[in-house]
């Protein structure tokens, strides 16, 4: 029943935000819209109001807000294709921008609970590496190998993308930069799954302040984690072990779950960053192919044929589907790994 509910809170907040935030700008701007959907398939619960169906449909696949003119032509001068093309991408990068601002707050309010990580070195572990290099408490870590450290996530990342390989590590003492060679102790999870430590804690803030900056920090790190993400698949060096689907997600959540609300949120956060970060892509179907679009109308001095463009977002839609049921199936078949 906890995974069941967990499941429910995630995904309906964070689609809920991506729809209200195209509903939102396409009423300001005077978009007539038909429906405002949560979910896929069959429709469960439904009431309108005004212009507006609002509905609950079956399947938790994501949502969309159906507006007049979006993927055809239409004479009415409330539909979307009769609106300059900036009102337009407005539109369509709202979802997304949504999801940034859900991923801040969500992410501000863990800091709150918790407190924020700073990258001041607060408890050593004396068996571990870095004790045994010469850390102190103290230590603000400004540099790790080549790499500017701005937040206690991107140390957790650079520490654990050595692959135990040695990290230099520079730190801020007593006003003086000092320089730190260690080796990273690999530490086995579960299924295989390596950790690589060095054995330090942060200090925390309690400051209000520094919470709400640890939420943007966070929400922009992993949009950075998304780019490199994006970066390995072009490169070929993502396998279908490494993506997630439906399934796979119900599942993290579900174990999330077993740890208590905090870790439910931070799953959500997460999420929330993904979907903003997905749906701006310029991939066929996803709002960044509409935005794409519409730059190209900013550029040609004039709009795309909708039917046209309408077929080739129903062709993206129909892939994407095959997409996710092919995931899915791999999700299934390595749904112990999750628990």
């Amino acid at each position: 029943m906890v995974t069941a509910l967990a499941v429910i809170f995630v995904f309906f907040i964070i689609v809920l935000v991506h729809e209200l935030g195209h509903f939102t700008v396409a009423k300001l701007i005077g978009v007539k819209v038909h429906e405002f959907a949560i979910g896929m398939g069959p429709k469960i619960f439904k009431f309108g109001k005004g212009e507006t169906q609002y509905t609950l449909r079956a399947l938790p696949l994501g949502g969309f807000v159906k507006m007049e003119g979006e993927d055809e032509n239409s004479d009415d001068e409330r539909s979307l294709n009769k609106k300059p093309v900036l009102s337009r991408i407005a539109v369509f990068a709202a979802g997304a921008t949504m999801n940034f601002i859900l991923a801040i707050v969500i992410f501000s309010i863990i800091s709150f609970y918790s407190g924020a990580a700073t990258t001041i070195i607060d408890q050593l572990n004396q068996d571990l590496p870095a004790y045994q290099a010469g850390l102190k408490s103290g230590d603000k870590i400004i540099k790790i190998n080549e790499e500017n450290i701005d937040s206690w996530d991107e140390i957790v990342n650079e520490i654990d993308k050595s692959d135990g390989n040695m990290l230099t590590i520079t730190v801020l003492r007593d006003g003086q930069t000092k320089v730190f060679s260690i080796v990273p102790q690999i530490r086995e999870i579960e299924n295989g799954v390596k950790d690589f430590i060095v054995g330090i804690t942060p200090k925390i803030s309690r400051n209000l302040g520094d919470m709400i900056i640890s939420g943007f920090k966070k929400t922009f790190f992993f949009i950075g984690l998304m780019f490199e993400f994006i970066g390995s698949a072009l490169r070929g060096k993502v396998g279908v072990d490494q993506v997630a689907g439906p399934v796979g997600v119900i599942s993290l959540v579900g174990k999330a779950a077993q740890f208590g609300f905090l870790n439910v949120l931070y799953i959500a956060g997460f999420l929330s960053v993904n979907l903003g970060f997905l749906n701006l892509l310029p991939i066929p179907a996803l709002d960044g192919s509409r935005i794409m679009f519409g730059i190209i109308e900013l550029f040609r001095g004039k709009p795309i044929d909708p039917e046209k463009e309408g077929l080739i977002h129903f062709i993206g839609f129909v892939c994407m589907l095959i997409l996710v049921i092919f995931i899915s199936y791999v999700d299934i078949t390595r749904i112990g790994n999750y628990r």
